[in-house]
């Protein structure tokens, strides 16, 4: 299971920092990517974190500006977003690979078993 928080409504050049907190598998050596998904748009994968050794991976369109980390301890991973666009706007969800899976192909939606269910995040 996946919990994800922190959405909200935020001005641009603004900060939010999501947060999504796993349970119920092995939390250890799998992939969680953060993605986000607009209306009328795909499914877009952002940041990934591979938790087994900590190794992120950004999409083009946030790097500089969003960071991914993770606590082992609370089995949760998180997402701080700065310098906001409008173009942020989204619902955003995290999903996992589960035991043992590789962030190899970390923006492919169809990678993940287990997703959250999802906070909306507005950037105006």
């Amino acid at each position: 299971q996946l919990v994800e928080s922190g959405g909200g409504s935020v001005q641009a050049g603004g900060s939010l920092r999501l947060s999504c907190a796993a349970s119920g598998y092995t939390y250890s050596s799998n992939c969680i990517t953060w993605f986000r998904q607009a209306p009328g748009k795909e499914r877009e994968g952002v940041a990934a974190v591979y938790t087994g050794y900590g190794n992120t991976y950004y999409a083009d369109s946030v790097k500089g500006r969003f960071t991914i980390s993770q606590d082992n301890a609370k089995n949760t991973v998180y997402l701080q977003m700065n310098s906001l666009k409008p173009e942020d706007t989204a619902m955003y969800y995290c999903a996992a690979t589960g035991d043992d899976g590789s962030c190899r192909d970390w923006q492919n939606p169809r990678e993940f078993s287990y997703w959250g269910q999802g906070t909306q995040v507005t950037v105006s």
